[in-house]
């Protein structure tokens, strides 16, 4: 039987291969949930350290083009890094993650958005005004207090740690996740 989670990183990983004009591996794209409308994150790593990541928040594509074009996306095109060489492709990491359709929460204050958020359950999009950004469940692993958590992606959002106002919207979502083994 053919595994998605398999699937989904082969993917990826081709998708960053031949771009580099490297061999791909066979992949079995015939699975019926590669052409549902889907929304992942492909996160890059190595020796532990981000190397990329970007996705989707929401589907709107089918899952077999949004893991191909995140992982480019992540391999190429995250501001944050260099775009990944032929070298460094056999030490990255590839994770995807398959997110659920973010929920908007309900709060009165951010102590109450606080107790409601669900530690290494949660991914968060925080939104304020212009300002919005996002931490995968993952996340929870470095920042594992809820204060800390948010403050974080307030300040990804380019707001103070500390800001709070009327326009705060969060949504939550959770993901399905697949890593590859260490090099």
């Amino acid at each position: 039987m053919i595994d998605l989670g398999t699937t989904l990183l082969t993917l990826a990983r081709n998708a960053i291969a031949a771009r580099l004009g490297q061999p791909t591996a066979p992949v079995a794209v015939d699975l019926p949930e590669l052409r549902e409308m889907g929304a992942t994150f492909v996160t890059l790593t190595r020796n532990g350290q981000l190397r990329g990541c970007i996705g989707s928040l929401e589907a709107s594509r089918p899952l077999l083009a949004d893991v191909q074009e995140n992982a480019r996306n992540a391999a190429f095109r995250d501001p944050r890094f260099d775009p990944l060489s032929v070298e460094e492709l056999l030490l990255t990491r590839v994770e995807v993650s398959l997110l659920t359709p973010p929920e908007a929460m309900s709060f009165t204050s951010e102590a109450d958005a606080l107790a409601r958020l669900r530690p290494q359950v949660d991914g968060v999009i925080f939104s304020a005004g212009r300002h919005r950004a996002t931490f995968l469940p993952q996340v929870w692993e470095q920042l594992p207090e809820p204060a800390d958590f948010i403050a974080r992606l307030k300040q990804k959002a380019g707001l103070p740690a500390g800001y709070w106002g009327p326009d705060v919207r969060l949504e939550r979502y959770t993901v399905e996740k697949w890593k590859e083994a260490l090099p």
